[in-house]
C-alpha cells in the first residue's frame, strides 16, 4: 500500500494514532530516529490500543539508514512550506509520506533532499500554524488511498 514516515517524532499519542492509522489502511509506518519516546511508552500504546500488532513499523537509525534501506521511489514531503496542495500529485500505491517533528516541523535539509519528489501542503487559514501530525497524515493517506480506488479495502463496506 503506501508507507508513512514520520522524521523524528516527539509525542507519543501522535505515533500511536498513526499506528492505528496503518493498520486500518494497509500502511506501512517508518519511524525515523530520535524518537522523542520510547517505544513501549504507555501513551503510545494507549493512542494505538490494540493496533499495534496489526501494524508494520520498521524504525531507522536516520535518515540516510531509512534511504538506503527503503530506497523510495516517489517521497512526497509534508510541510507548511510546501508549494503544491497534497490533492495536486496523482498518488501511487508504495508512494512515501513524510512529516516531521510535532514541535518544528520537517528541516529544511529534508524537504530540499534530492530523494524528495515533492513538498506538499495541507491548506489551513492564513493566521493558523499548523495541523495535528496524526490528523495531518490521516488526510494525506485518505486521500492517497481515494485515489488508488480504496485498493484493499473490505468489499463490504464498499
Amino acid at each position: 500500500m503506501f508507507n508513512l514516515v514520520f522524521f523524528e517524532p516527539e509525542i507519543p499519542p501522535n505515533t500511536g494514532n498513526a499506528m492505528r492509522l496503518c493498520s486500518n489502511t494497509g500502511c506501512t509506518l517508518h519511524l525515523i530516529e530520535p524518537l522523542g519516546f520510547a517505544l513501549d511508552d504507555k501513551r503510545l500504546r494507549r493512542a494505538g490500543l490494540d493496533y499495534s500488532e496489526y501494524s508494520e513499523v520498521k524504525t531507522h537509525k536516520n535518515w540516510q539508514e531509512f534511504l538506503e534501506s527503503c530506497t523510495p521511489e516517489r517521497l512526497f514531503a509534508l510541510s507548511t512550506k510546501g508549494q503544491a496542495l497534497y490533492t495536486d500529485p496523482a498518488f501511487q500505491v508504495g508512494d512515501y509520506f513524510v512529516f516531521g517533528p510535532e514541535t518544528s516541523g520537517l528541516p529544511k535539509e529534508i524537504r530540499s533532499a534530492g530523494e524528495v519528489t515533492q513538498v506538499l501542503k495541507l491548506p489551513m487559514q492564513p493566521e493558523s500554524r499548523s495541523l495535528n501530525l496524526s490528523n495531518s497524515a490521516a488526510i494525506v493517506i485518505y486521500e492517497a488511498w481515494r485515489q488508488t480506488g480504496f485498493k484493499g479495502m473490505d468489499p463490504v463496506t464498499k
